[in-house]
């Protein structure tokens, strides 16, 4: 048998070791809202293919590649106990066992890592909370197709309504047309799934849920009650009203919470999921997740900031560009951003740098920030450039960086790559906020540069969806325990 042969062995064992892990996790998922993370990443509706790549990944976090034969006995530990609604990490349980020395069977160290969410500990199934969408842009399809991957386990959030402009001067092929750019997206591909349109009952039904479109042009003309719809969370992803009393139009008769998808004014809580969301007050009802670039840079400046200090930093968005922007020069409201988007380099504002005090307020460093859009649809990268209280090395800072995007409370917001001809295009579909690029690092005693990649789009999608489960009650515990 030559060399190749014993790859190719290799690889044909671990794609069949592979098959076998798709329906335990389905059904863990589907019967008990358990969700199998590797390494923060979900494993859910995930192909052969998809699980090996996740496992290969591991490399470039913890050193080393993951093996399913390390993890399957893991998972098959998890179906045998008597779980409830849980996150689970089987990355993280089959290197934990790895390093204990106490001699546990993979049963033995399961079912103690995960205590927590088995037997009397374990917490009941939330109710399905309804969600419904006000806008259906980029984000407002993005965030739709996360619920609706979510929805296996009946549940957790149920996307029950989209609202969109339209009222009774819509075209004839209007639902089709919309249904048709949730099935299909330049950027971020096919819909994972089935889209039909029952244009009778104005519905789009996608993987089994009943969406219905509701057109206005105003708040105040929709009563939600009346298609079903009670307690809800309104997510809000036009950016028209961003204070308190414009988002309060949408406090109508079956809405309880309304979540805007830009930076909030005045007093509404900007919110950075991983980072203040446990600050939200239960009554608070509306709240604001931020922009996508403070999603970026705030996890890893509050991780600088906890092990090293910061005294004062600059952030450098390299930003793609968006719809605000013409795709050829004509009148725009705004300096410059009339000037053609696909053929320019674009200097503006960003507000992230200031929205950074209310994510972070025990903060005290200043930090300023400018903003580039550039040439291409989506995936951007902000340059943080700090002054850091203690002098280190780049060294240190990676490990420590490495650490937390492993195992700390900011692994779902932190990721990191060592990949040394990473490029944007590599990062679209990262359900992380940011991607700290190791190899760009930069560190000379007190000063520090961080080059952190992010998904504008689907990155800030994730982290919408976080601090709406979160709010909504379902969001679940992750286990095993973070160790930072």
């Amino acid at each position: 048998m030559t060399l190749n042969d014993d790859s190719f062995t290799d690889w044909k064992n671990r794609e069949e070791i592979a098959e076998s892990m798709i329906p335990m996790i389905g059904k863990l998922h589907r019967e008990r809202d358990v969700t199998v993370l590797l390494h923060s990443r979900s494993l859910v509706n995930k192909s052969v293919v998809s699980i090996l790549k996740t496992h290969r990944f591991a490399r470039q976090i913890a050193g080393e590649e993951l093996s399913v034969t390390e993890t399957l006995p893991f998972l098959e530990a998890l179906t045998t106990l008597d779980l409830g609604p849980a996150q689970i990490d089987i990355g993280i349980l089959a290197e934990s066992h790895r390093a204990d020395d106490r001699g546990l069977s993979v049963l033995d160290f399961t079912a103690e890592a995960v205590a927590g969410a088995t037997g009397a500990n374990k917490i009941d199934r939330r109710e399905p909370r309804d969600v419904v969408l006000y806008g259906f842009g980029r984000i407002g399809r993005l965030v739709a197709r996360l619920l609706i991957e979510k929805s296996g386990s009946g549940n957790g959030l149920r996307l029950r309504a989209i609202v969109v402009r339209g009222g009774g001067t819509r075209a004839a092929d209007d639902l089709v047309k919309r249904a048709s750019l949730l099935r299909r997206d330049s950027v971020h591909g096919q819909f994972q799934g089935t889209i039909t349109v029952d244009e009778a009952t104005s519905r789009i039904i996608a993987n089994g849920n009943e969406i219905t479109v509701i057109y206005a042009d105003d708040p105040s003309e929709v009563d939600y009650t009346a298609y079903g719809i009670d307690n809800a969370i309104l997510i809000d992803n036009t950016g028209k009203w961003r204070d308190r009393e414009g988002l309060s139009q949408h406090l109508r008769p079956g809405i309880d919470k309304v979540v805007l998808t830009a930076p909030g004014k005045g007093d509404v809580p900007n919110i950075v999921h991983g980072v203040n969301h446990d600050t939200i007050k239960p009554d608070e009802q509306i709240l604001s997740c931020a922009s996508c670039t403070t999603n970026a840079i705030v996890p890893p400046l509050k991780a600088m900031n906890d092990e090293y200090g910061v005294e004062r930093g600059h952030v450098e968005t390299v930003h793609s560009f968006t719809n605000d922007q013409n795709l050829l020069d004509n009148y725009h409201k705004a300096d410059r951003r009339g000037r053609s988007a696909p053929l320019n380099m674009v200097i503006t504002e960003t507000g992230a740098a200031s929205a950074v005090a209310k994510a972070l307020p025990d903060l005290k460093a200043p930090i300023t920030g400018s903003s580039i859009r550039v040439p291409v649809p989506d995936v951007s990268i902000a340059i943080l450039s700090l002054r850091l209280g203690r002098e280190t090395d780049r060294e240190e800072v990676l490990e420590y960086l490495r650490g937390v995007s492993l195992t700390s409370p900011l692994r779902r917001q932190i990721d990191f790559t060592t990949a040394p001809d990473a490029v944007s295009m590599d990062f679209i579909g990262s359900r992380h906020a940011s991607i700290i690029d190791a190899g760009a690092t930069k560190v000379d005693g007190d000063n520090a540069i961080l080059y952190l990649w992010y998904d504008n789009e689907f990155g800030y999608s994730c982290q919408v969806v976080r601090v709406v489960q979160h709010v909504s009650g379902v969001e679940y515990p992750t286990y095993p325990a973070t160790s930072l």
